[in-house]
């Protein structure tokens, strides 16, 4: 395959992913969607269809393909590159209302939507199952690093470690991801009627999810986006995922293991990132411009990424 041949079926994978955020933007600018259709079938996605969807995933999956210590630990490594990256280059150049939000946004990546899209479109059953269980310890990384960072630079805002392992406990798609790792692990047997409407319930989580991702992008977040979202956008989708994933590759990580670190770590600030900023009391403009220009850069990026890993051979 030529180096087009392998551009055309890179974009067949990333371009209907990406043109669905796209789609989301454009039914909210002609109000084809408002912000009450994005809260209900946010809640919806979280508590039901995207919980399903990584649960069939994983039940479905062999664990030792599931279960990729390798790709746990660099995703770590790549996290708590951009956490430090960012944490030292907020304290020496940003004011201090800003860090809290600068930071976040640097780091807490759009993994349980995008990545995983991206994931299970190009590597299919075994994308699923893999991704699944990267967004569920990403789900615990990034929330751990987000409640100690917003609380640190807040003054309403407290972190408590009793109260982050409740909502831990009680998070729909861990206990997702959790009960497709122990279903697997006993071979459970579900029924064929059961497995097929959970599979209809759970096929309208990425469109949906994509749609929604869109539909929460600020135009006037791009318009505005100053020095600060750029650093934060390059230290989120470039700088910290090229140097984990170059280490990853000293250390053996190749292939399809490669490509999906690059997926997880590249992918561009979640949107979750601006409630938690708000709710922290934290520079909500700037944790919505930081998502707004991440995810306008990562369409370009993360296609241009596979593509290079794919010339070289992985």
């Amino acid at each position: 395959m030529n180096s087009t041949d392998t551009l055309v079926q890179i974009l067949s994978i990333t371009a209907p992913v990406f043109s669905m955020v796209l789609m989301g933007m454009v039914l909210s600018h002609f109000k084809l969607v408002d912000d009450t259709f994005v809260r209900t079938a946010s809640n919806l996605i979280y508590r039901a269809t995207m919980p399903t969807l990584f649960f069939l995933s994983i039940w479905q999956a062999d664990l030792q393909q599931s279960l990729r210590p390798s790709l746990i630990f660099f995703m770590s490594l790549g996290t708590l590159l951009c956490f430090g990256l960012a944490w030292w280059w907020a304290s020496r150049k940003l004011p201090y209302g800003q860090r809290g939000a600068f930071i976040q946004g640097s780091f807490r990546g759009n993994c349980g939507v995008l990545s995983f899209a991206l994931v299970a479109n190009y590597y299919g059953e075994y994308g699923q199952s893999v991704g699944g269980v990267l967004v569920g310890f990403t789900i615990l990384l990034f929330n751990v690093l987000s409640v100690f960072t917003l609380s640190y630079y807040s003054s309403t805002m407290e972190f408590s470690i009793k109260k982050m392992f409740k909502e831990f406990a009680a998070n729909p798609l861990i206990i997702g991801v959790l009960l497709g790792l122990v279903s697997s692990a006993i071979k459970l047997e579900i029924p064929l009627w059961i497995h097929t409407s959970a599979k209809y319930f759970s096929g309208m989580t990425l469109p949906l999810a994509l749609i929604c991702v869109g539909a929460t992008l600020s135009i006037s977040g791009l318009k505005d986006s100053g020095a600060a979202s750029a650093q934060a956008t390059a230290i989120k989708v470039a700088i910290a995922p090229l140097v984990a994933c170059l280490l990853a590759w000293m250390f053996g990580v190749e292939g399809r293991d490669l490509v999906i670190l690059w997926m997880f770590l590249a992918s561009p600030t979640a949107a979750a990132s601006f409630a938690m900023a708000l709710a922290a009391g934290a520079d909500g403009k700037l944790a919505a411009n930081i998502i707004a220009l991440s995810t306008l850069v990562a369409m370009g990026s993360m296609t241009f990424g596979i593509y290079a890993l794919r010339i070289w051979g992985h």
